[in-house]
């Protein structure tokens, strides 16, 4: 399937050739194919070919509509742009949103926050049904019958940045649900990419263990991910650089029940019952391997990604605004 398409004419913003170097490299470098690569490699190279008053069109300000991803159609993202960003002026923070399993990913809940904190809010959308039609929990592993949703991620922000001014080196990143699977994952791949992580009540957990393979552990992860290719052969999991992150764990109090929770990862595994007992075995198991953080546990709250988001937002409010210009 060919996805080599030309930018439109919104994709402006001035060419910075370092700025997207790591950015760019880490996802090129990986298991896409020659179009997909062309794909993103033509986007870099023309964002400085449209005028500038071409940047200024209303419907890419505010809560954006749906922009299919350039090297995969299947797959496409939102995004908030607070009031502050401005087409000619600086690079503004970028918080990920990764949705859970009915594909809503609470952004709604976050737009005061990214109108005070000064930040770019990109919500990925990972479809249900992609190749089987029943399918609906194709990213949560990050890949899938071929597909990388790490790199599907990386390149939704690289194609971001060609419309915002959006700072791409470093990016803060909450999923709740199958979308904290997703984040607790993503994590063990690229500490490096991240200023904060917020995970929140994932019903599978990966634990680093390597004498279980992906996704129970990490015996063969880079097998699994083509770690030598993608990231230049550098050890991974890096738990002395995903120490270094900010970590926060989020469930709520009453998220006890376990009747979807049905999947091979089962308690032996993945710390047992519920997502509570769940997201503690993933805490403290990190925890024995050097990586620090804070596990919040909501009063009164079930499985609800909506009503978890004060205490993300009280965790990540001071780190976005150490950031922020």
């Amino acid at each position: 399937m060919h996805y080599w398409l030309d930018p439109p004419s919104t994709y402006t913003n001035p060419v910075k050739p370092d700025l997207f170097h790591d950015l760019f490299h880490i996802v090129t470098q990986g298991t896409m194919n020659e179009d997909q690569t062309k794909t993103l490699q033509a986007w870099r190279e023309r964002l400085a070919q449209t005028p500038k008053e071409k940047h200024e069109v209303r419907i890419m300000t505010g809560k954006t509509p749906a922009l299919a991803c350039a090297i995969d159609q299947r797959f496409s993202f939102t995004a908030y742009i607070p009031k502050c960003h401005k087409f000619d002026g600086p690079e503004l923070p970028l918080l990920v949103l990764v949705h859970g399993a009915t594909r809503n990913s609470h952004m709604g809940t976050m737009l005061d926050f990214a109108e005070e904190c000064g930040c770019v809010i990109l919500a990925p959308l990972f479809p249900c049904g992609i190749i089987a039609l029943t399918e609906l929990h194709n990213y949560r592993t990050l890949v899938y019958r071929g597909i990388r949703f790490d790199q599907i991620l990386l390149s939704m922000i690289e194609q971001a940045s060609c419309i915002w001014r959006i700072r791409t080196d470093k990016f803060f990143l909450h999923g709740f649900s199958a979308g904290g699977q997703f984040c607790h994952r993503f994590f063990y791949l690229y500490p490096q990419l991240l200023l904060g992580v917020s995970i929140g009540a994932p019903g599978s957990i990966t634990l680093p263990r390597k004498d279980r393979p992906w996704p129970e552990g990490i015996a063969d992860i880079t097998q699994v991910f083509d770690i030598k290719s993608t990231c230049g052969g550098d050890h991974v999991p890096n738990f002395a650089a995903m120490a270094k992150v900010p970590l926060q764990f989020v469930v709520g109090e009453r998220d006890i029940e376990t009747s979807a929770l049905s999947d091979n990862l089962g308690p032996e595994v993945a710390g047992g019952g519920n997502r509570i007992n769940r997201i503690t075995a993933l805490r403290d198991a990190w925890k024995e391997v050097g990586i620090n953080g804070v596990l919040d546990i909501v009063p009164g709250v079930g499985h609800e990604g909506g009503k978890v988001t004060p205490k993300v937002q009280h965790f990540l409010l001071p780190l976005v605004k150490g950031v922020s210009i």
